[in-house]
């Protein structure tokens, strides 16, 4: 049913045009029963408001903000359908933008879009969260903030995150039980609050397992394409070689298969190779990534969740945490003999 406008939602529930826009705004003095029976006039009636014209209407904006570092990388983009999705449920629209920090007008760029756009709330995703500046940016502009998966004063604001350390821990646990015991880490962008999480989780595994990390198994990477296949440069063109390598996304873990193709190196038989957030290249490698299924979509639908929860529930609510999951696929074996 198209052009569909409150004044029907409103006579075909009996109920003033007032109390279909306190419903629909979220809005409190409204009992339950005569709340169900808007919103099931709603949904019969295919009723969808604007997000504009409801922010007029009220003291709410229903136009959220989600910021990222780099907007077009798979880490952003499974955030940015999450949000989405969730933002459609609840009537609200999603604003995308990036924030540059090596460009030395950035400030000034993002002041200017909080002043010129009336956002209900943002939602700040790694590293940018955990950049001061930028915070303070969103403390001065006033605006409500969610973060996703913050690693400094992470009580300063709601949050959304998963256990990186225990999934890391987790993973080393498997090719540990496996019978590796030269496991290669290599760990992710520097400033990333997941970085040293995953780190700790794997040095955990080791030492409980009475493993040691030789230092030139652990090498930095920027969770690219480019700093797994560099790693793995340095891995595996020697004839002491691990029989493990644990890196930190996806991305690295396939710049890793790529050069022990390049070497000869069979996977899983010579060399397992596992990552870690089960991007949609994590299926289509071969062989397929065993990773760890980090529920991205589900902490950017929980973010804004809580931005649009009413703010007694959103504070009540200040951390929520969401369950991963270890997907065994064919990129890690048993250990080879040695």
């Amino acid at each position: 049913m198209s052009g569909v406008t409150i004044k029907d939602v409103a006579e075909r529930a009996g109920v003033s045009l007032k109390t279909v826009s306190r419903v629909i705004n979220r809005e409190g003095n409204v009992r339950d029963a005569l709340r169900e029976a808007v919103l099931r006039v709603v949904d019969e009636l295919n009723y969808r408001p604007n997000a504009f014209a409801r922010s007029l209407s009220s003291s709410r904006s229903f136009l959220l903000g989600m910021f990222f570092d780099d907007p077009s990388s798979s880490y952003a983009a499974d955030l940015q359908r999450g949000a989405l999705h969730r933002c459609r449920e609840l009537g609200y629209h999603l604003v995308v933008e990036g924030i540059d920090t090596a460009r030395p007008d950035w400030r000034a760029q993002l002041e200017a879009t909080l002043r010129e756009v009336r956002l209900g709330g943002a939602i700040l995703t790694p590293p940018v969260c955990d950049m001061p500046e930028v915070l303070a940016v969103f403390r001065a502009s006033g605006v409500s903030i969610v973060r996703i998966a913050p690693g400094l004063e992470a009580d300063a604001s709601p949050q959304v995150r998963m256990d990186d350390r225990a999934a890391a821990r987790e993973m080393t646990e498997l090719l540990i039980a496996l019978g590796h015991r030269d496991i290669a880490f290599v760990g992710g962008r520097a400033g990333h609050s997941a970085t040293p999480l995953r780190y700790a989780g794997f040095e955990d595994a080791m030492r409980a397992a009475g493993l040691a990390i030789r230092p030139e198994r652990v090498l930095d990477g920027d969770f690219s394409f480019r700093t797994g296949i560099e790693g793995a440069e340095l891995l595996l063109d020697t004839h002491d070689r691990p029989t493990a390598v644990f890196a930190t996304n996806d991305e690295m873990a396939l710049g890793v298969l790529v050069v022990a193709m390049r070497h000869g190196v069979a996977v899983p038989d010579a060399l397992s190779v596992v990552g870690f957030d089960d991007a949609p290249i994590a299926r289509m490698a071969w062989p397929q990534l065993t990773t760890i299924r980090q529920p991205k979509e589900e902490m950017a639908a929980a973010a804004v969740e809580l931005l649009a929860a009413p703010a007694s529930d959103s504070e009540a609510a200040r951390c929520v945490e969401l369950p991963y999951a270890l997907l065994r696929r064919p990129s890690s074996g048993p250990a080879p003999a040695r």
